[in-house]
């Protein structure tokens, strides 16, 4: 972006001379004009009266250049500015989600999963530097997108998340979290992280949380988890209908909180428990801020200074009024 700036403005300052100038060479004047009363100027008259007039053209002249030459001193420029940024250490981040039938309480509007979606969205975009994967559990876990720095891919398959009866029913929380560090366990980003999140208490799958945990620990990855779903009752999936849908009742929440802060302590991240979705937007704000990007910023100026046309101005002025004087008016000197 370009820009125009002067380097020392302070020395328009002095262009507060020239009223001065001008007010001293009235004064002069008038000195130096002798008065002498006559009946009659007629035998006085000559062609080079018009001259006389154009006298303080001299000054005028002379005022210009030395206008010019204060804003010439003031160094006039264009400044042309391009920033480079370039990430020195990005992050490795795979988002763990939990999708079974759960989710689809309404504690959290429209539902949990919906709204985990809505929140990790935002998150999503507000890492542009990062590498960012997703990994979906219920019974069993697979990669739904390994990592990428496409947001593009990233964001298209976070969208396409949504309960399905293919994968096997349950809360595998140790087969989630396996999954996530094998996603991460051959990166080399100077941090490696995992979001864990669930509504539910580990009820499935063949790995123990407690050994997934030891192999963050390991390779070195640190896991925060959240705990999905408001205090008490939630109005919840508790059958289906005969068209296929799903009925709805109030059931109990109920939250391993315990082992989510264990997974939390051992690997040094952080436990957090989600009551809202306003609340799931401060915790993705809090992850946001505890994992910063190292990123190196560049800045290159090109500065194009425009006090030589001054400079040539007021020679060309200072020059003119030499010849004037010298020359047309050299009589009146």
């Amino acid at each position: 972006m370009q820009q125009f700036e002067y380097v020392h403005p302070q020395l328009f300052w002095l262009l507060a001379l020239l009223p001065l100038l001008v007010l001293w060479y009235l004064w002069k004047r008038k000195q130096q004009t002798a008065a002498l009363k006559i009946s009659s100027i007629k035998g006085f008259k000559t062609g080079k009266n018009w001259l006389a007039r154009l006298k303080p053209l001299l000054f005028v002249l002379r005022l210009l250049a030395l206008a010019a030459i204060i804003v010439a001193m003031a160094r006039p420029r264009t400044v042309d500015e391009s920033t480079k940024i370039k990430t020195t250490k990005g992050i490795d981040i795979v988002v763990a989600i939990d999708v079974s039938a759960s989710m689809l309480a309404r504690d959290l509007k429209p539902n949990r999963l919906e709204a985990l979606k809505t929140v990790a969205a935002r998150f999503i975009n507000a890492r542009p530097n990062d590498r960012i994967g997703i990994v979906e559990y219920a019974g069993e876990s697979y990669t739904k997108t390994p990592l990428t720095s496409d947001k593009g891919i990233v964001l298209s398959a976070l969208k396409s998340i949504q309960y399905n009866t293919v994968i096997e029913g349950g809360t595998a929380i140790g087969m989630g979290l396996a999954t996530a560090v094998n996603r991460l366990k051959e990166s080399r980003a100077k941090s490696k992280i995992i979001i864990l999140m669930t509504d539910g208490e580990n009820n499935s799958g063949f790995i123990d949380p407690k050994i997934a945990s030891e192999l963050a620990v390991e390779f070195g990855i640190k896991v925060y988890t959240i705990g999905l779903g408001s205090n008490g009752m939630a109005l919840s999936p508790i059958g289906i209908r005969p068209d296929g849908g799903f009925q709805y009742g109030m059931q109990q929440v109920r939250i391993d909180e315990k082992l989510l802060q264990e997974i939390a302590e051992v690997t040094k991240g952080q436990y957090f428990r989600a009551t809202s979705t306003s609340k799931l937007n401060e915790i993705y704000d809090e992850i946001n801020k505890l994992e910063k990007t190292d990123i190196e910023e560049f800045k290159y100026k090109n500065y194009d200074e425009k006090y030589r046309p001054l400079v040539l101005l007021a020679l060309v002025l200072l020059g003119l009024e030499w010849l004037l004087r010298y020359t047309v008016f050299r009589s009146f000197v």
